[in-house]
């Protein structure tokens, strides 16, 4: 329906779990072509994670869906998010409301994107983010295997302070990592929210924007009174939730311009 978000299912994704970091989490699996690391937003791989998922193998690509929270495959529903959120918020794994934080889960990723890039073409990988885990594919890219980065309406730390609107999601050391490899080409990122997303402040692609300038693409989608795709003020995922498959609307050119963005970065010519 072009009124709702695109959703699939699990049928044909393969499961396995992968450890790294640390950590041990099932993993979903399909496609051929280069890898694309899709970490599902709240509260989990919910059926629209899962359509996003599948139009990046119909682009063309090998795409892992890691499961680090929730139950894969069930709905959005608000007390099953309350409900993944409140144990999201004390986990150590991903540090909610950190400053300047190094997350396990971080680790967890990079490990995941190496093994990736290790059996698909191509010269890397990439890695999308949303909402809750939108930080952490930036912090990814401080892996070499990483080539592309997409931020979707990252939300960690939670922004409930002026320094936490400010923060990247990740660690001095991390970010300067992803700064030198983009000082050098290696590495680009894009970051995507709506205008008027409290829970993903513009703040935060300011601070990323500043260290790692002209590698880093913000897309900002107008939700504001009167805006032209009549979006609410409480829109919040560009690429999964809010996206629309309908002629010129702005989710659907956002999601036209990373699944390109992931063409360019990780064809193997």
């Amino acid at each position: 329906m072009a009124g709702t978000a695109p959703t699939s299912d699990l049928t044909g994704w393969v499961r396995s779990p992968f450890t790294g970091g640390g950590a041990t989490h099932d993993c979903y699996e399909k496609g051929s072509g280069p890898g694309v690391v899709v970490v599902p937003e709240m509260p989990g791989i919910t059926p629209e994670v899962l359509g996003f998922a599948e139009h990046l193998v119909g682009a063309g690509f090998t795409v892992v869906v890691p499961s680090p929270f929730g139950a894969p495959g069930r709905a959005d529903t608000p007390g099953y998010t309350l409900g993944v959120v409140a144990r999201m918020c004390v986990a150590s794994e991903f540090r909610a409301f950190a400053l300047g934080a190094r997350r396990p889960i971080a680790d967890f990723l990079r490990g995941l994107a190496a093994d990736l890039a290790a059996r698909t073409p191509g010269p890397g990988v990439g890695v999308v983010g949303m909402c809750f885990t939108g930080g952490f594919a930036l912090a990814a890219a401080a892996d070499d295997a990483v080539l592309a980065a997409v931020a979707a309406q990252p939300a960690t730390p939670f922004p409930v302070s002026a320094s936490r609107r400010r923060d990247p999601g990740m660690s001095p050391a991390e970010l300067d990592r992803i700064a030198e490899r983009a000082a050098a080409g290696a590495v680009c990122a894009i970051g995507l929210r709506f205008s008027h997303d409290r829970t993903s402040p513009r703040a935060r692609f300011d601070t990323l924007a500043a260290r790692l300038g002209d590698a880093f693409e913000v897309i900002e989608l107008d939700s504001g009174p009167g805006n032209a795709a009549g979006l609410s003020r409480a829109a919040h995922s560009v690429l999964t939730r809010e996206l629309r498959e309908t002629p010129n609307h702005p989710t659907a050119a956002a999601r036209a311009r990373v699944v390109a963005f992931l063409k360019e970065r990780l064809s193997p010519t």
